[in-house]
């Protein structure tokens, strides 16, 4: 039975995806790119649906196929924007949903369309309200985490104490903090935000306590950490979602800074030929869900991101997208206290720089180690 093509009411505007597929000619490449048109919009056998609108711009299109490197091609597919719709969970769908089910294919950018960008409010402060808020003009901002995960609320909020006492701007938690019986969420959003309103008394500083409020009940418990006073929020979308973080920065009603933090987003971006690209996940789509701030692993670090990745993320986190502010990258992940002046070169003064065992391995005294680390970052 072949379906209608219909009427299908579409203003004529088309968003691209860019992906890598791998081939040995552009025959092959272009057939799989097809493939990829059907597959991410009406998931229907072509063949069976009659010429119309359907197949004319419901459809994703190949716009271009060009090879790039030996079996690696850029391939361009644009799709109509009404079947992205104003959802951030479709537009996901719509570039990397059942397609990531495939081998092979690797998103690697977006170029979104005016409409689509129209419906993103993006990140609430990036990196100038980020600035104004810890009184941070032109340098990088510096932040670390309290750990490790089984001290109690009291250790952990003396740890804040010492940072903000230094000269930390963002006092995380650690993403591995949740709502333990060791340290309850509420009683330690409570103890770490008196803890560094006390030092910013005493020095006269603009730090901020970001808890990590990933769980189940994103919005109550961000609502709660808001009431408790924490200067912004730390979310995982990997673990919630990028729309549950877009929800979230979108809500009037607790208006605090975003830093996303990577966990159980590494498959998406560690397979060189498949998955996304770092530029897009933890750069574009970040931005989209509202993000002030992306945390990603250094290169050099614990873990096996690349200089080039590192130097693609921070692009994705400025790219112009409309009217939606760039991003801060925070790079972390083991990094050093010694590499502060590399990282210098290779980020320039847009950054967060994240450090956090290291601050501990220079000595006790951790707030001479903060105030060691302050002054490295404005030295250069």
């Amino acid at each position: 039975m072949t379906i209608p093509g219909g009427f299908v009411d579409v203003s004529g505007e088309r968003f691209t995806a860019i992906y890598e597929l791998h081939g040995d000619s552009e025959a092959e490449v272009r057939a799989r790119a097809r493939e990829v048109c059907v597959e991410e919009t009406i998931e229907f056998p072509l063949d069976l649906v009659a010429a119309g609108d359907i197949r004319d711009h419901v459809v994703g299109r190949v716009e271009s196929v060009r090879e790039r490197a030996p079996r690696r091609w850029e391939v361009a597919i644009s799709y109509a924007a009404e079947v992205a719709g104003a959802e951030l969970t479709q537009l996901v769908n719509v570039v990397y949903g059942n397609v990531s089910l495939m081998p092979d294919v690797r998103l690697t950018r977006l170029e979104l369309s005016p409409t689509l960008l129209a419906a993103y409010r993006g990140p609430r402060f990036g990196r100038r309200g980020l600035r104004e808020l810890v009184a941070a003009v032109n340098r990088p901002l510096l932040a670390t985490a309290v750990k490790p995960m089984g001290l109690s609320c009291r250790e952990l909020a003396q740890l804040a104490y010492h940072f903000a006492l230094g000269g930390i701007d963002v006092v995380k938690d650690d993403h591995g903090l949740a709502d333990q019986p060791f340290a309850p969420f509420r009683e330690r959003v409570e103890r770490c935000v008196e803890a560094v309103a006390r030092a910013n008394q005493e020095t006269g500083g603009r730090s901020i306590y970001m808890p990590n409020v990933t769980a189940g009940n994103l919005l109550a418990r961000a609502r709660l950490a808001k009431e408790l006073g924490a200067g912004g929020l730390l979310v995982a979308p990997g673990l919630v979602g990028l729309d549950a973080v877009r929800r979230l920065a979108d809500d009037d009603a607790i208006a605090l800074p975003i830093i996303s933090h990577p966990a159980f987003q590494g498959a998406f971006v560690t397979h060189p030929e498949s998955g996304l690209s770092h530029y897009v996940l933890f750069g574009q789509l970040a931005r989209l869900a509202g993000a002030d701030a992306t945390v990603y692993p250094n290169y050099g670090g614990r873990f096996s991101f690349s200089r080039d990745a590192c130097r693609a993320i921070v692009a994705g986190t400025a790219v112009p997208m409309g009217g939606l502010r760039p991003s801060f990258p925070a790079p972390g992940g083991g990094m050093q206290l010694k590499r502060i002046p590399e990282m210098l070169l290779t980020y320039g003064r847009d950054v967060i720089f994240l450090i956090g065992g290291d601050l501990h391995r220079r000595g006790p005294d951790l707030v001479d180690n903060a105030r060691f680390f302050r002054q490295l970052a404005e030295e250069m």
